[in-house]
């Protein structure tokens, strides 16, 4: 039987949300970072599934039960003058790797991409993930190197954002 039988990729619904904050906590176990993980199945509600949604989410499935997710959401290239797609999240539980669901789940993100005239995907990946690197390789991926993830939060965010006032 084809691995493609054996698997489904639906859009994650309001009823996965405790399922999304399980694998989420998951994914963060993986990445070494479970303690950072403070996401509720609230702010997943809120943010995922209410009036005005922040990100959505794909759940694979292997055999009938859930094996992985996406989560991903716009952005906006203004020297393309395109949207594309940042791909947040890309898991699949330990049991089910192997099975070319992760490569399903990028397969259906890509597809959803160009369908809305997106320029294509970005995503962050740990350096010590050889097997993730290796896999987006693989694919053709582009690996930009001279650029460096900033984030700006917690204490200096909330004082830049008080800093200019006017």
């Amino acid at each position: 039987m084809s691995s493609r039988f054996m698997h489904s990729i639906r859009p994650a619904t309001v009823e996965d949300v405790p399922l999304l904050r399980a694998m989420i906590q998951e994914l963060a176990e993986f990445e070494r970072l479970g303690d950072a993980v403070i996401i509720t199945e609230e702010d997943l509600r809120r943010d995922g599934f209410g009036p005005n949604p922040k990100f959505r989410a794909l759940i694979a499935e292997w055999e009938g039960q859930p094996a992985g997710y996406a989560c991903f959401f716009g952005f906006y290239s203004t020297f393309e003058g395109k949207p594309g797609i940042f791909l947040e999240d890309l898991f699949v539980r330990e049991k089910f790797r192997g099975k070319g669901l992760g490569k399903a789940l990028l397969v259906r993100v890509a597809r959803m991409a160009r369908q809305e005239n997106c320029l294509g995907l970005r995503w962050e990946v740990l350096d010590w993930n050889s097997r993730a690197i290796e896999f987006y390789m693989s694919l053709g991926a582009e690996f930009r190197d001279g650029w460096r993830v900033v984030m700006l939060q917690d204490d200096a965010f909330h004082a830049i954002a008080d800093e200019a006032r006017g």
